[in-house]
């Protein structure tokens, strides 16, 4: 099996990649948040840096691309190249309100003749690998046939599903169906993403798909930094190991952004990753309160260490239990 680590805009980026590394059994692949191509064809000064290959030293890193202009990804493509990149994926998932508003994302898969003539485009202008993140529609399931016929025309490296049309956002469940489609007609290699908060999710995936070699860690990682290597070695993560996850986050944030940005920067992005990891702890409202209401760096690392000393510790309970 390969694992893989989810584009989370504002989450994943490389601070969080780096921290990941250090603490827990390397994922096979680090997607990362995806890249706009801006107007005059150049990545940003922030771009550059998230995707710098001294910045992601050690790591499989495969930068994401949003657009549904073909040239602009072809420029983007062939600049992530020269840094040395051998693989690109395309977003077809972004179900964001203002991402799908400009037919981008999950957006884009509702002009199925337009993006057979955009993959046309890149495959046929481009040298490097090119991967696809996508749901299963816009509006409807029904949706997804068309769709998979488009991409079995191309050479893609391998097709990421996440069974959801873009409505769904994150509610309501997988819709497996049509993943059973995809896994079992896709000409190009699957791995599914979506909802797998715990152990028993994987299991219960794997147990259903035995010839799936690919899987995708989104948010069920990061409320439960321990997870992957939990589903690798069959351990679970321990508190010890969370909080030294944590203490290499909050510190890379700190050495980041401290000087330039001051403490409020840090304690927005650590705050972020409360709302994921939270929920490993029971009774945990009281000092859930304390980070959020944290004006203070000081203040935040009283009660973030009053929550690892007093909550009880439950990692099994998965991404969105309640932790009361």
């Amino acid at each position: 099996m390969k694992y893989y680590l989810a584009p989370m805009e504002g989450v994943t980026g490389r601070i969080f990649r780096k921290a990941y590394h250090a603490c827990f059994p390397a994922m096979d692949k680090y997607f990362a948040p995806f890249i706009t191509p801006n107007e005059n064809g150049m990545l940003s000064p922030r771009d550059q840096r998230e995707l710098s290959m001294e910045e992601n030293q050690g790591l499989s890193v495969v930068p994401q691309i949003l657009t549904n202009q073909a040239d602009g990804f072809i420029h983007t493509a062939r600049m992530l190249k020269k840094m040395g990149y051998t693989e690109v994926n395309l977003n077809l998932g972004c179900p964001s309100g203002t991402v799908v508003s400009k037919n981008r994302g999950s957006g884009f898969l509702a002009f199925p003749e337009e993006l057979d003539r955009f993959l046309d485009k890149i495959f046929s202008q481009l040298d490097i690998e090119i991967s696809i993140k996508t749901r299963i529609g816009k509006e409807k399931e029904k949706e997804f046939e068309k769709l998979l016929l488009i991409y079995n025309q191309y050479p893609l490296k391998e097709l990421i599903i996440h069974p959801r049309i873009q409505k769904d956002f994150y509610k309501n469940s997988p819709r497996m169906k049509c993943f059973r489609e995809g896994f079992l007609h896709s000409h190009a290699a699957v791995c599914y993403n979506g909802d797998i908060f715990t152990l028993a999710d994987y299991e219960k995936l794997t147990k259903e798909y035995p010839a799936l070699e690919r899987v995708m860690l989104g948010r069920g990682l990061v409320a439960n930094p321990g997870l992957g290597a939990q589903i690798q070695t069959g351990r679970p993560g321990t508190k010890e190991n969370i909080r030294n996850f944590h203490d290499h986050l909050y510190q890379a944030y700190q050495e980041l952004l401290l000087s330039a940005s001051g403490e409020r920067v840090v304690l927005f992005k650590m705050k972020e990753i409360w709302c994921y990891m939270i929920f490993m702890f029971s009774d945990s409202k009281k000092w859930e309160k304390k980070i959020k209401k944290a004006q203070s760096l000081k203040d935040y690392e009283a009660a973030v260490s009053s929550l690892f000393r007093e909550c009880g510790f439950c990692p099994a309970s998965g991404y969105g239990a309640k932790g009361e």
